[in-house]
This record gives structure tokens, C-alpha cells and sequence, in this order.
């Protein structure tokens, strides 16, 4: 029975590889990770990607796949305490019924170096098959000890077209989705949606939810376009001080100026500024690109760039 408190992105949540949305680079015909899940083989793994890809979810279906207890952890509120009582159901599950437990602990760049080395024992016994997501690089942020146990993969933002096809199933979906409101939505609206999502699948559908609410509230069961403006509006572009993304996309403007590609570079230039980054930071990025990358092919560059950050 569908639960109206449930957020639309949680209802919908994928059951089986079918319904799985992106990802086809790991989860294709022929790819390791599709065989392991389909044959319900479990194995340690690191799941790196941005926010609404897929981490949890993909986590859920490994473990239903072997039949395996599952238990969901996130390092912001969990410790080592936490860490020990699931010990502790795991052995429980194991010597009762058989049964093998993955550990899903998201976030997992957040636990210190004393809280990754609490796991290495359970991993190497085989109490416990652990998950880690996170959204920032594991050489970085994972300990090498946890890092030799746990392969890593890499998942990718979605594509305009993943999130399509995401949005129209929970429109068309009856029993967990919007089906039953029988809510119609411009397809313009939709590319709107898709395109405000930038890759992030729970974003998509919360604005979708959104959309509805407002749809209902204006006593129509079609969504328009000047709604989806309306939800989209108050979105961001994925952008974080400070970490891979952060870093990423500074780099790309650097290249893209190296490049001689004025479009790339106006387009990596606004979409940081888009995610809210301080534009005096990329003032002073800029100059020193004026003054590594350009040089004395253009001498004026230094001067502009000057001038540019002191106004």
C-alpha cells in the first residue's frame, strides 16, 4: 500500500536491475557488476559518485540479489558503537539462519582513519560484506587497508534521457508513482525537469513531485511548462566548495582557456557561478591564467583580468 508521507523518489525506488535507470557502464550485458548481482554474489565495494545516481539503491539490490540481511548506516550520525551492534546482528544472522549481512555505510568519507580500521576484521573474517558510497575520490578520503578489501566504482550523473524515461515511469506508475492521479505533463515541462536535474535522479523526482502539488492546487491534471519554470526555479547546478567537484570544474575552465574554446570556457565560467561560487575566487583563477596560460601571447590579458577583479 502506497505510503503518502513517502517522498515520490523513495516510492519509486528501483525493485530489480530492469528498473534501474543509467549506469550502463556497469550494469550492462556483459559487466562484472551486473553478473555478480544477477548471480547473488556479494563482494566489498566502494560506490563513488555524485548525489541521486544510484548508491543506495544499487546497494539495496546487491544485497537483496544473495538473500543477505542488509543494514543502512550513514557516517554522519553513526559511530563505532554502531558499528559493533551490527557485528553483532550480522553473527547473529549468520549463526541462526545462514544468512550473510552487508553493511551499507553512506558517506563514508566522513569516518576518521580510527572509525575505516574498525572494519578490517569483520571484512577479512567475512562477518560482514561492507558498501561504502560517497561522493568525494576514495584514494583521498578511504583508507588503503579498506581500499585493497573493496573494489571501486564509479557511478556517473544521469543523462537527460535516463531522467526522461525516470520521470515518465513514475507518471505512468500506478501503484507507487503518480499513475493514479492520472496527471499529464507538457513534454517541454519534462525536458525542464531533466535538464534542471543536472544528472541527479532524486532531484528530478522531487521537482516532479512538486510539479504535481502545484498542478493539484491549480485544480488541473496537466503540469505546464511555466510550473516546471516554477519548481526549476530555485535549483542549483551541482557544485561544492571545496571538493572533486569543486576541483573538477575549475580545472575544466583552466583547460578550456589553454583550449583557445571561448564557449567551453563561458560555460564552465557560469556554471560555477551558477552553483554559487565566489566570484572573486575565479578572479583570481582567471589572472593567474592570464599570466601561466596566455603570457605574452597576449600582454593585454594580465592587465583586463586586473581591472576585472578589482571592479
Amino acid at each position: 500500500m502506497k505510503d503518502p508521507l513517502r517522498p515520490l523518489a523513495d516510492r519509486i525506488r528501483p525493485r530489480n536491475l530492469a528498473e534501474f535507470v543509467g549506469q550502463s557502464h556497469l550494469l550492462g550485458p556483459g559487466k562484472p557488476l551486473a553478473a555478480s548481482i544477477e548471480a547473488g554474489q556479494l563482494h566489498s565495494l566502494i560506490l563513488w559518485g555524485p548525489p541521486g545516481t544510484g548508491k543506495t539503491t544499487l546497494a539495496r539490490l546487491i544485497a537483496a540479489s544473495a538473500n543477505a540481511q542488509f543494514i543502512a548506516l550513514s557516517a554522519v550520525m553513526a559511530g563505532v558503537k554502531d558499528i559493533r551492534a551490527a557485528v553483532e546482528m550480522a553473527r547473529e544472522a549468520r549463526a541462526m539462519h545462514g544468512r550473510p549481512t552487508l553493511l551499507f555505510l553512506d558517506e563514508v568519507h566522513r569516518f576518521n582513519k580510527a572509525q575505516q580500521d574498525t572494519f578490517l576484521p569483520y571484512l577479512e573474517d567475512g562477518t560482514l560484506t561492507f558498501i561504502g558510497a560517497t561522493t568525494e575520490n576514495p584514494s583521498f578520503e578511504v583508507i588503503s587497508a579498506l581500499l585493497s578489501r573493496a573494489r571501486v566504482y564509479v557511478l556517473r550523473p544521469l543523462s537527460n534521457e535516463d531522467l526522461l524515461a525516470l520521470l515518465h515511469r513514475a507518471l505512468e506508475d500506478q501503484d507507487r508513482g503518480l499513475g493514479a492521479q492520472r496527471l499529464e505533463a507538457e513534454p517541454a515541462a519534462l525536458d525542464l525537469l531533466a535538464r534542471a536535474a543536472d544528472g541527479d535522479a532524486r532531484r528530478a523526482l522531487n521537482m516532479l513531485e512538486l510539479g504535481a502539488g502545484l498542478a493539484e492546487a491549480a485544480g488541473t491534471r496537466a503540469m505546464t511548462l511555466a510550473m516546471a519554470q516554477e519548481v526549476a526555479s530555485g535549483t542549483h547546478r551541482r557544485f561544492d566548495k571545496g571538493g572533486d567537484q569543486f576541483y573538477e570544474q575549475i580545472s575544466a575552465l583552466h583547460k578550456a582557456v589553454r583550449g583557445t574554446d571561448p564557449d567551453g570556457a563561458l560555460y564552465w565560467l557560469c556554471r560555477m557561478l551558477d552553483g554559487g561560487c565566489d566570484p572573486i575566487y575565479i578572479a583570481r583563477r582567471v589572472t593567474r591564467m592570464a599570466v601561466e596560460d596566455i603570457g605574452l601571447a597576449d600582454p593585454r590579458a594580465l592587465s583586463l583580468c586586473i581591472d576585472a577583479w578589482e571592479t
